[in-house]
């Protein structure tokens, strides 16, 4: 029973992680239809820098910890606001060029980072809380899957609350709806989108730092095999749901881990057969609009 109950919890806590790249991926594509292969870029800057900041405050300790995080967001944010500015902008409704570009962005900025940091994995310091453990029903479940569970939840929570609630929430989902019918009403949509991608790659930077957290480790290819699993969850939980990306999350993270365990280290290949049902059963996800 207790080995049911760790691995049902680092589960939730690894989709919390997923969660994090994936929403962003998920936001941008709800809202504005572009598929950003250079996602994972975002997590892997916000972790590297974030990484970089934080054991210069304070290695291994919350203030370090909590400096390298705002880091990373701060990063992912200005990051994404720069690649929508450049490049995707201008390439709004063209969907080939848009795969093209991002994916060559995504290969140019991992041999960006190889250069600057190296090839090998970078360990990094924890808080000694977070090296340690939580009994719960028998299970010692680590401390760091309270703190990615925490992290995801707040994340989730202030992306819905943004959307349904403030001006700038209104302003983009009118400006998905009918774009022309706002611009004529005198709003700068383009603004709109553009906080769009700060937003997801402020999450992206987020789960960088936090990946390095709960891998032990930051390095230039971080973000590159993590955008492998946000997009499968993407995908499974619904192009553009939100509430889909965190349900698809959880349930692709404890399948993963349950499958490790028990089925012999097939996680991957039994997600990946997860996503091939889904595709052939319910091609819009779980939650994503039908497609027609």
């Amino acid at each position: 029973m207790s080995t049911v109950i760790l691995l049902l919890i680092t589960g939730i806590g690894l989709g919390a992680l997923y969660f994090l790249v994936a929403s962003g991926l998920s936001l941008i594509y709800g809202l504005m239809h572009v598929l950003n292969f250079a996602h994972g870029s975002f997590l892997t800057l916000g972790g590297l820098v974030g990484w970089e900041v934080g054991r210069r405050v304070g290695d291994g300790t919350w203030g370090g910890l909590f400096v390298s995080m705002l880091t990373g967001i701060v990063v992912g944010a200005l990051f994404a606001i720069v690649t929508e500015l450049l490049f995707i902008r201008r390439l709004y409704n063209r969907h080939i060029e848009q795969v093209l570009v991002t994916v060559g962005l995504g290969l140019a900025t991992v041999a960006l980072f190889e250069g600057i940091w190296g090839t090998d994995p970078i360990i990094t310091s924890k808080v000694p809380w977070l090296r340690g453990t939580t009994e719960i029903l028998g299970a010692r479940i680590p401390n760091h899957i309270w703190l990615l569970i925490a992290c995801a939840a707040i994340v989730l929570a202030a992306i819905v609350l943004f959307l349904r609630f403030t001006r700038y929430g209104l302003i983009i989902r009118a400006g998905v709806e009918n774009r022309t019918m706002v611009t004529a009403l005198g709003i700068d949509v383009r603004k709109s989108f553009t906080l769009v991608f700060a937003i997801g790659g402020a999450a992206a930077g987020l789960g960088g730092v936090l990946a390095s957290v709960y891998y032990g480790n930051v390095s230039a290819h971080q973000g590159t095999s993590m955008l492998i699993y946000a997009f499968i969850v993407t995908v499974i939980g619904g192009l553009g749901s939100l509430p889909g990306a965190a349900i698809a999350s959880v349930l692709v993270a404890v399948l993963q881990q349950f499958a490790n365990f028990y089925l012999g280290g097939t996680g991957d290949l039994i997600i990946v057969l997860a996503l091939a049902a889904v595709l052939l059963v319910r091609p819009s996800g779980l939650m994503g609009r039908k497609l027609t």
